[in-house]
């Protein structure tokens, strides 16, 4: 049975204080485009595992959308987290894997050391020719960064990375890769943090450098790029290539050491994957609003039987719900606020959300959905992981108890 053409015309939600003119056309342009390029090719794709071509990529960078963040001075578009996750939403309502894919842009790989390097690298990043793939996690370093072993060794005018990583998504497809890897231990009174630095693998797209093997991690879902689990064994990577900036503990004060550096980094990632979710749950509610007035029963909708319409409403409202929040973090991490717990809480309740309303989405479906027939299978596998990157559901209540109640 063909999958049926859900994707909503949807009249701008955007309410006042949020709702702009640009805002809007932005908003219009990413959802037409997740409709006619994105959902034919994740339908064909997602099934296959199979990654995202590379011709999908240029039809984005051809749209700025890599560099929604990065000033116009660069190339970019000059725009804030809530433009850039505004975006993202209306891409992961057809493919979670395509609204992910726009954090591999938006300058990351740029802090070099060298700032007209990092300048030059900023405009290919805005230009979607610098799209990256993140290595920090290890089998036995996840919500803890600090616990990180990977170990970088001074050799002259390079460094030596040797070490384990693991979660590597889009790490062979990528212009880069970048790396958090130790350079000294911590000393006495110093956080666990200390000596964590990331460094920029510079690479041929499609390939993996010198000294790093890569084993694809079979995962349920978030297909559209391959996840890797990386031996880096003696990589070479010149003093040049050590960004700027360090990583620390999840739960450590925004004000210590080094992981104030990245704690604006870490909220924007985390509103952003609040985004996303909404993006897979907006779908899977799209998806099961068509299908209750598809299907007959008993002579006559679905759609007419109570029960099932009261659950699509508190589909919906959550939907709605987990919208605003994002939407409302995302402005004040535009404003310049700090708003560590406001994004936990936001990415907490979003992808707690996503996950529910899937499962609700799977079970209007009944048998249905069970299979691969409909999309929202897809939906329900997706949403499940936006429980788990990015920080955790229980990394998000660490945070938000350790704000209230101090730390344990």
């Amino acid at each position: 049975m063909p999958k049926p053409d859900v994707i909503a015309a949807r009249p701008p939600d955007l309410p006042s204080p949020w709702r702009t003119e640009a805002r809007v056309t932005l908003m219009e342009d990413a959802r037409a485009f997740a409709r006619d390029v994105v959902l034919p090719l994740a339908d064909e794709l997602d099934p296959q595992k199979a990654e995202m071509p590379r011709s999908l990529l240029d039809r984005m960078a051809e749209k700025g959308w890599f560099g929604v963040t990065i000033p116009a001075e660069h190339g970019g578009m000059g725009l804030g987290v809530f433009e850039y996750c505004l975006v993202s939403e209306e891409l992961s309502r057809a493919w979670l894997s395509v609204g992910s894919i726009l954090a591999r842009g938006q300058g990351l790989g740029t802090q070099t050391l060298d700032e007209e390097r990092r300048k030059d690298l900023l405009r290919k990043s805005a230009r979607g020719e610098w799209i990256g793939s993140i290595s920090l996690s290890e089998p036995t370093a996840g919500s803890d960064l600090a616990g990180v072993r990977t170990k970088a060794v001074r050799d002259g005018d390079e460094w030596v990375l040797t070490g384990t990583k693991r979660w590597a998504g889009f790490a062979q497809a990528a212009d880069f890769i970048e790396v958090l890897a130790r350079t000294r231990e911590p000393g006495e009174g110093e956080p666990r943090s200390a000596g964590l630095e990331p460094f920029l693998v510079v690479k041929e797209a499609g390939t993996f450098p010198k000294g790093i093997a890569g084993r694809v991690i079979d995962k349920i879902g978030y297909h559209g790029f391959l996840t890797f689990e990386l031996e880096l064994d003696g990589v070479r990577v010149p003093e040049s290539d050590r960004l700027t900036g360090l990583y620390g503990d999840e739960g450590a004060d925004a004000d210590s050491g080094g992981f104030a550096s990245v704690q604006r980094g870490l909220n924007i990632a985390r509103v952003h994957t609040a985004a996303r979710a909404v993006g897979v749950a907006q779908g899977a509610l799209e998806d099961t609003q068509a299908y209750l007035q598809e299907r007959e029963q008993f002579g006559r909708s679905i759609a007419e039987f109570q029960a099932l319409r009261f659950a699509l409403a508190d589909m919906a409202a959550d939907v709605a719900q987990a919208r605003a929040f994002w939407r409302q973090v995302a402005h004040l991490l535009d404003q310049g606020e700090p708003a560590e717990s406001e994004s936990a809480m936001a990415k907490l309740v979003a992808t707690e959300m996503a996950v529910r309303v899937t499962n609700q989405a799977m079970q209007l479906h009944g048998g249905n959905g069970y299979t691969t027939e409909r999309r929202v299978e897809r939906y329900w596998r997706d949403a499940r992981l936006t429980t788990i990157f990015e920080g955790t559901s229980e990394i998000q209540r660490r945070i938000v108890s350790d704000r209230l109640l101090g730390k344990a």
